[in-house]
């Protein structure tokens, strides 16, 4: 199964991951995975920033959400249309663009916020772990992940993975995620 490990400590925030995302989805239809993703209101991937303490003493930590490609993925429960959003084999969460409805009931059923309402084409869409490239084994790595020179994000098969002291954003919310983390604030 891929898996990413996002390690909060080494996000100097650049917005690398970010713009990437955008560079990647924008204007570009990536049928089956993925529809054009809209210039403004949606990142599939968006940095968050926390910031701690006063001054003089401020931390500043960056925290990158993708979607979280939860094992039981709500959105799929949520979900109306049979196969509109699915689990790959590889353990990718995607919403096929060709079968959704535009209903918006993934949209309300993320806890992340990761999912968003593309009303241009009505249709909901997200990260789709970049999809397109690893299937055609372009890359090996999501555009975010790739593109991240600090190496905070790091993607790959789970057995492959430095997995020791993650953490789950938002354990809270009981969903088992393929987005794990480290040094979060």
């Amino acid at each position: 199964m891929k898996n990413f490990v996002i390690d909060v400590a080494k996000c100097n925030g650049c917005y690398s991951c970010q713009i990437a995302c955008k560079d990647e989805h924008c204007g570009n239809d990536w049928t089956p995975y993925a529809k054009p993703q809209p210039e403004t209101g949606q990142f599939w991937g968006k940095i968050y920033e926390y910031v701690r303490g006063q001054v003089p003493q401020v931390k500043l930590n960056y925290v990158f959400v993708p979607c979280q490609h939860c094992e039981d993925a709500p959105c799929i429960e949520a979900c109306p249309i049979d196969g509109a959003i699915y689990t790959r084999g590889d353990g990718l969460v995607i919403i096929n663009p060709k079968k959704c409805t535009g209903c918006q009931l993934c949209v309300d059923s993320c806890p992340y916020g990761c999912i968003y309402y593309n009303a241009a084409l009505a249709i909901a869409q997200k990260c789709t772990g970049c999809a397109h490239l690893l299937d055609r084994q372009e890359v090996f790595a999501p555009r975010c992940s790739d593109i991240c020179t600090m190496e905070a994000i790091k993607f790959g098969e789970e057995s492959e993975l430095d997995l020791s002291g993650v953490e789950t954003l938002h354990p809270e919310y009981g969903l088992t995620t393929r987005v794990h983390y480290k040094n979060l604030p």
